[in-house]
Order: structure tokens, then C-alpha cells, then sequence
């Protein structure tokens, strides 16, 4: 990559990267720069700063050029490490599994909100439905160390990466993960659902932006015509899986509060207001109960 010269500093470098990174259009160069300069020389971001004037090797200066050719040409600096951090745990992902966003840590505080009002006694069960990477059933067992919880997903590739972040962060023991249709292999009885379900109207992922487009499975973006089938089947299995004082908690997508209320209603569900919004101010988690 020409921004990158040999003989360069880190600094020198991050500078260099920053600039071309911003000059094609990247969302957040500097942040980006920073993490794929952590990752192609295994430095910390402490260690980054420290080093700032060491000299790259020529074997560092290739690595790092391909890297940010790599995220020039859309590829999310998740993809190009291979993690992702998640409610403070770093998470694998792999190209079977959707990159855990900021907005869906709405979800978790959801959950949390919800177990700390849960009547009874006993250990505490959870279901994610559509797992993908484990991101809200791993990080909902590690803030509750008294549950217990089942992921779904119908990619069994999704479900391999999700059980391996369970491994890693010391949950193999108390995460459990199947094949399924949403919570169609599931008997029930569950203290906690939740689910970040595929949300985007099928006609609308063409117009999505290409680090989403490209990069995340469309397995996991693609809600149907009106982005809303997901919606449906959750609402139809809530009754079924959740015990008496359960609650159910799904991420929304922009505007799609009404129409997902409405769903749940139609249901038999109750929807629990307000709908909680993320850091954006947009309502991004809805919890019913039956």
C-alpha cells in the first residue's frame, strides 16, 4: 500500500494508514487504524503507544499494508481480526456469523432488567434464538452466574463458533446450543428468551452498506419481505416457551417498533413499555410477557 513507506515508525504509520483510511471513506480510520495495528504486530493498545517510534520490519510494514487494503476495500476490521468485542468480551467471528453490534448490548440490559424483577427459585433459563456468534446467551451467562441457557441457530457453522466463545470464556458447562428453527427444538420452561433476529426487509440488503452487505451472512440479515418474519415466529412460540412470568426480549430494527408491537399483541402477548432505546436514542429492544 503506498501510504506505507519502508522504514516507517508506528507512529509513522498510524498516521500514514489514518489518512488513507479517512480519504476512502471510512467511517472511524483512527479507531480502525489502531486495531489493525494492534493486530498485525500482536501489540496491545498501551504497548502501541509505547512502541510509537520502533522502526516496522519489512515483514510488519507488508503485513500491516495488506491489512489496510483489506478494510479500503470494506472489510470490517472485525472480519480482518476475527473478533469482536461484546459487552467487554472478546468474541470470535467468522464469516457464518453476524458481527455482534454496540445496539444489541440494548438487548442484554433488557435481560438483565427482566432477571432482576424474576419471581422464584431455582436456576435461572435461558434461550437465545438465532444465536449466531453466542453473543447474548454468553453474555447474559456471564453477568448471571446462577443460569443456565440453550442456543439456537440454523447454521451449524454459527453454532460451532458460538459454542467455542463459550468454551473460551469459561461456559462450556452452562451453555448448551442445538440446531433449530428459532425455539422449534425447545420444550420450554425458560426464564429468559432472547433473540437478534435477521430484520431487514429482503428487498432492502442490496442498499445496506457493503461492510454489512458483503461481509455479514445474509442467513442473518434477511427478515423477509417486509422484514418482519421473524417477529411472527417468535410470536407464536413465546407462550410455548416461556414459563408463567417469563419474558421474551427481541432487538428491533429502526422503526419497527409498531409493527413488531402489534405482532406480539396479535400474539396474545403483553408488551412491556417503554420500549427500551439504545445510545441512539431508537427503540431497539422490546420485551413482552405472556
Amino acid at each position: 500500500m503506498s501510504a506505507l513507506t519502508p522504514g516507517s515508525t508506528i507512529a509513522g504509520a498510524r498516521r500514514a494508514l489514518t489518512a488513507a483510511l479517512r480519504a476512502g471513506g471510512c467511517d472511524s480510520p483512527d479507531l480502525d487504524v489502531r486495531l489493525l495495528i494492534s493486530h498485525a504486530l500482536a501489540l496491545d493498545h498501551g504497548a502501541v503507544i509505547s512502541a510509537a517510534d520502533r522502526l516496522l520490519t519489512p515483514d510488519e510494514t507488508a503485513r500491516l499494508a495488506a491489512l489496510a487494503e483489506r478494510r479500503l476495500k470494506g472489510e470490517p476490521v472485525a472480519r480482518i481480526r476475527g473478533s469482536k468485542e461484546f459487552w467487554s468480551l472478546e468474541l470470535a467471528v467468522t464469516p457464518d456469523v453476524l458481527v455482534p453490534r454496540p445496539e444489541t448490548e440494548t438487548v442484554v440490559e433488557a435481560a438483565l432488567a427482566a432477571a432482576e424483577t424474576r419471581t422464584g427459585s431455582g436456576a435461572l433459563r435461558i434461550a437465545d434464538l438465532g444465536t449466531g456468534s453466542g453473543a447474548l446467551l454468553i453474555a447474559l451467562l456471564y453477568e448471571l452466574p446462577n443460569a443456565t441457557g440453550i442456543g439456537t441457530d440454523r447454521s451449524l457453522a454459527a453454532l460451532g463458533v458460538a459454542r467455542a466463545n463459550a468454551t473460551r470464556h469459561g461456559l462450556p458447562t452452562r451453555a448448551q446450543f442445538a440446531a433449530c428453527d428459532y425455539g422449534a427444538a425447545l420444550a420450554g420452561g425458560f426464564d429468559l428468551v432472547v433473540s437478534n433476529p435477521p430484520y431487514i426487509a429482503s428487498g432492502d440488503i442490496e442498499a445496506l452498506a457493503r461492510e454489512v452487505r458483503d461481509h455479514d451472512p445474509r442467513l442473518a440479515l434477511d427478515g423477509g419481505p417486509d422484514g418482519l418474519d421473524p417477529y411472527r415466529a417468535l410470536a407464536a412460540d413465546a407462550r410455548r416457551l416461556l414459563r408463567p412470568g417469563g419474558t421474551m426480549i427481541s432487538e428491533l430494527g429502526q422503526g419497527q417498533a409498531e409493527a413488531v408491537s402489534q405482532i406480539m399483541r396479535a400474539g396474545g402477548l403483553n408488551v412491556l413499555l417503554p420500549i427500551r432505546p439504545d445510545l441512539a436514542g431508537i427503540p431497539r429492544a422490546i420485551a413482552v410477557t405472556h
